[in-house]
């Protein structure tokens, strides 16, 4: 692996952290048609460029993450189902499901499926972001259900932003109001994931491998800055319908390309 390819794959995480398409899926798809192996550090390496991705929440909502502690409890809420079934599934996770292009495949047409279909049942009182939920409005029993829907987001491919958009919208909460939440989720539940994954890894490091880590580290951050962003202003006045089309155009590409 080499800075190149880190500088693809910081992009592709950038992009796809905060859309409810699955970074972790494009991560995979993207290194398997750069020609890249499976080894140990691309594993590592796909998690924690998503930390660069992340740090950029905490430079854009470090109040909510260090001030607004009504909001903190409940991100702490909705992280307690998350970080108990990885820590559970983690040894499964790294050897089988992040080495698996069908399930991602898979996991994308069918949550593509799953976010068209939403949308088509979904009726929203009002417009698509007004209402009076805030951040700190979020009871502990949504928070704590939106965490349960963003644990079957190990699987990669499902995507971590959409189990935690759609469960929120099912709960009740308005759309800006759930997207800014998982936004903030994803702080505490990458930085465990990167944490556990470099215990136990990064001793198997070479010193070269930093410098590329670092590369798609940085790489990431800046890009998503600017997804996270957009993003905000699309759901003004836009609803997640593409996002479900872009994942099963998505799967169905890349089965072609497996094909032929």
């Amino acid at each position: 692996m080499n800075f190149l390819h880190a500088l693809v794959l910081g992009v592709v995480e950038g992009v796809t952290e905060f859309l409810p398409i699955s970074s972790t899926g494009h991560l995979i798809l993207a290194s398997n048609f750069l020609g890249l192996p499976p080894t140990e550090f691309l594993k590592s390496f796909e998690i924690a460029i998503q930390l660069g991705a992340i740090l950029s929440v905490v430079v854009l909502y470090w109040r909510e993450l260090l001030v607004r502690w009504e909001v903190m409890k409940r991100i702490a809420v909705a992280f307690i189902p998350t970080a108990a079934i990885g820590f559970l599934l983690y040894p499964i996770i790294k050897a089988f499901l992040l080495e698996s292009t069908g399930v991602v495949v898979g996991a994308l047409a069918v949550g593509g499926i799953a976010i068209i279909l939403f949308e088509r049942w979904h009726k929203e009182s009002s417009s698509l972001v007004s209402g009076h939920s805030s951040l700190d409005e979020i009871s502990y029993l949504q928070a704590a259900l939106i965490g349960v829907f963003q644990a079957v987001a190990v699987v990669p491919g499902v995507s971590r932003a959409a189990a935690t958009i759609v469960g929120g919208l099912l709960v009740g909460l308005k759309r800006k109001t759930i997207v800014e939440f998982s936004f903030l989720l994803a702080v505490p539940t990458m930085l465990a994931a990167t944490a556990l994954d470099l215990y136990k890894s990064a001793g198997s490091f070479a010193s070269a491998d930093f410098g590329v880590l670092i590369v798609g580290f940085v790489v990431s951050f800046i890009v998503a800055l600017l997804a996270v962003k957009w993003l905000l202003r699309f759901i003004q006045s836009h609803t997640f319908t593409a996002f479900g089309w872009y994942r099963v155009l998505l799967a169905a590409a890349f089965v072609l390309l497996m094909l032929f």
